[in-house]
């Protein structure tokens, strides 16, 4: 979209700053909701945008466009709130914590699960959907467990965004691709520079760190069990939703149906499971969510979850932070502030270091994964393509500080999807996403070891930027 508005560098960045401040103050000093902290911020660009006289037709403008990219992402969790609850319900996520304490080792929980879900990930392409099922198994054998609610989640976030990242179905994977211009499985390769390592000390680190002992272990894991099978229908037919969901991504059903089909069977199993359940019954659980009532304190909290209503503050936020975004676009805040950025790159490594920054940037003022890959791509491609640099490299780094970083950002579409699935606040689990965290850093250890870095003939010898 053409600028309308030409703020000077020194104004777009002091503006940009004044936000940040007065999130971080809010959210992270003052403790208060993210959406009050991303309220209050959009008051201030508002009040910038009187004193500046612009129209109020862009004030409309921005927060409509802001929203576009928002609008699939919240139907998906409004259907994801629904999903979670019937799979409770049928006994599929029950039955899934049954054969997770059969199979994954108690001792190596986490490292376990890090590794699963980057296997599943892998092969559906979507960490949501990871996270919505296998994840919320997991979440609830973790803590049986006694182990550390936000540890946990970080190993399941860890897994989920690396099968997301590495898989060809993935759609963030995808994009990434086509906006450098670059073949997918390609793209994919090279990205194992710094992905591969990243994995490999998440590895160790939550092998390091979660531990657990054995004895302790089973005797809760035995009371589990026997609380799970005698309140919900614990039966491999129960894994049918699961394989269907693999056959759909397979098959590259769109995420919509995909999870539209997954309710509608857990909705038949439900009914064959206790014909005596009502509409209005299974209506209220789609709704408010599904309410454990095992006897068992803990795993009536872990299993009261899910349903649309579970999904409405995360909803809020997201379209409050898409909003904001949208605002600091159309004033043309954000493109002053990397057009700039882009033209004064004297090195490789401070050109992958300042593409980093500027993904990482736009997941912090706008708060939408996909937009922190197109719009640094489009700004720095030309760069990249003049230092004479392989497409490949921008999709890396994109992916390294673009991708993967949202899912760290407590008001970002992602992270706020994260602290609602598993009602573990994102600044909590935010230190044991090991991945997402050491992706961007080993992607700057490839851009001063030259480790992956491929090069094309550059588009003018004389605009080469040196080594």
């Amino acid at each position: 979209m053409e600028k309308k508005a030409n703020p000077s560098f020194v104004e777009a960045t002091l503006v940009l700053a004044v936000v940040v401040l007065s999130i971080a103050v809010g959210v992270v000093g003052l403790k208060i909701s993210p959406n009050i902290a991303i309220l209050a911020a959009i008051g201030m660009v508002m009040i910038y945008s009187v004193v500046k006289k612009y129209p109020s037709e862009w004030l409309h403008e921005g927060i409509i466009n802001g929203i576009k990219p928002g609008i699939i992402p919240i139907f998906i969790f409004i259907l994801v709130g629904s999903l979670i609850a019937v799979w409770i319900q049928a006994g599929i996520i029950p039955t899934l914590m049954v054969i997770g304490f059969d199979l994954i080792s108690v001792q190596w929980f986490v490292p376990s699960v890090f590794v699963v879900c980057a296997i599943v990930g892998s092969a559906v392409g979507s960490a949501f959907t990871v996270m919505s099922t296998i994840g919320i198994a997991f979440f609830g054998i973790g803590t049986t467990l006694g182990l550390s609610p936000a540890l946990v989640v970080g190993a399941i976030v860890s897994g989920s965004v690396f099968g997301d990242k590495m898989s060809p179905l993935s759609e963030s994977t995808n994009l990434a691709a086509a906006i450098v211009d670059a073949d997918l499985f390609k793209h994919i390769k090279h990205m194992m520079w710094s992905t591969v390592p990243a994995f490999v000390l998440s590895f160790f680190l939550f092998m390091f760190l979660g531990h657990t002992d054995k004895g302790a272990s089973l005797s809760a894991i035995h009371e589990v069990t026997a609380t799970l099978e005698a309140n919900f229908t614990i039966s491999f037919w129960s894994l049918i939703p699961l394989v269907l969901m693999l056959v759909c991504a397979w098959r590259k059903v769109p995420a919509i149906l995909t999870i539209l089909l997954n309710i509608a069977v857990a909705v038949g199993m439900i009914f064959i499971q206790n014909p005596q359940t009502s509409v209005n019954q299974l209506a209220s659980v789609i709704e408010s969510g599904f309410v454990a009532n095992t006897g068992n304190e803990q795993i009536d909290a872990l299993l009261s979850r899910g349903g649309i209503e579970s999904m409405m503050p995360t909803v809020a936020l997201i379209i409050l932070t898409l909003s904001l975004g949208g605002l600091l676009i159309e004033f043309g805040l954000i493109s002053t502030v990397m057009d700039v950025v882009s033209k004064r790159m004297t090195s490789t490594p401070k050109l992958i270091f300042t593409t980093l920054l500027t993904s990482i940037g736009v997941n912090v003022f706008i708060g939408e994964q996909f937009l922190s890959v197109i719009l640094p791509g489009n700004a720095f491609k030309d760069t990249f393509k003049k230092a004479g640099l392989d497409p490949t490299v921008l999709g890396r780094t994109l992916e390294d500080g673009g991708t993967v970083i949202n899912y760290l950002v407590p008001w970002g579409i992602a992270g706020s999807f994260v602290a609602s699935t598993f009602g573990v606040p994102t600044l909590t689990y935010l230190p044991f996403v090991f991945f997402s965290l050491l992706s961007p850093v080993f992607s700057m250890v490839s851009a001063f070891t030259g480790l992956g870095i491929s090069k094309i003939e550059p588009e003018d010898e004389s605009e080469l930027v040196s080594e």
